[in-house]
């Protein structure tokens, strides 16, 4: 956005238009979106708007844009971790029918079930 608009000012400045630096920071903080409103805010009331420089609201800009970003990813990592169910661990019960017994089994056998088991 800062970009653009440095763009959009110095093609406009080639035209002999010329503009306050109170204006070009209004005009600025008019742009803003609903998500930026209480950053519009809290300048509007803390700062003169015609003597904060335009380098200086770049500056409050962006650590805004940082912290809100950061504030942002940690809200949706919370989100995610309360949407993960639980990690559980489901053990077997083991039954001996009287009737059957692991002796019948060959080695062999006895492995696979054993890899069976552990995978």
């Amino acid at each position: 956005m800062i970009t653009c608009f440095t763009d959009i000012i110095n093609d406009l400045k080639g035209f002999d238009r010329k503009f306050t630096n109170g204006k070009l920071v209004s005009k600025i903080l008019r742009s803003f979106s609903k998500d930026w409103n209480s950053s519009r805010i809290l300048i509007d009331n803390t700062k003169d708007v015609n003597t904060y420089l335009l380098e200086d609201l770049y500056g409050t800009l962006m650590t805004y844009e940082l912290n809100n970003a950061e504030t942002k990813e940690k809200t949706r990592k919370s989100k995610e971790e309360m949407k993960e169910p639980p990690n559980r661990q489901i053990a077997l019960k083991s039954i001996n029918d009287e009737g059957s017994s692991n002796t019948n089994m060959s080695g062999e056998e006895l492995d696979d079930l054993v890899l069976l088991v552990k995978k």
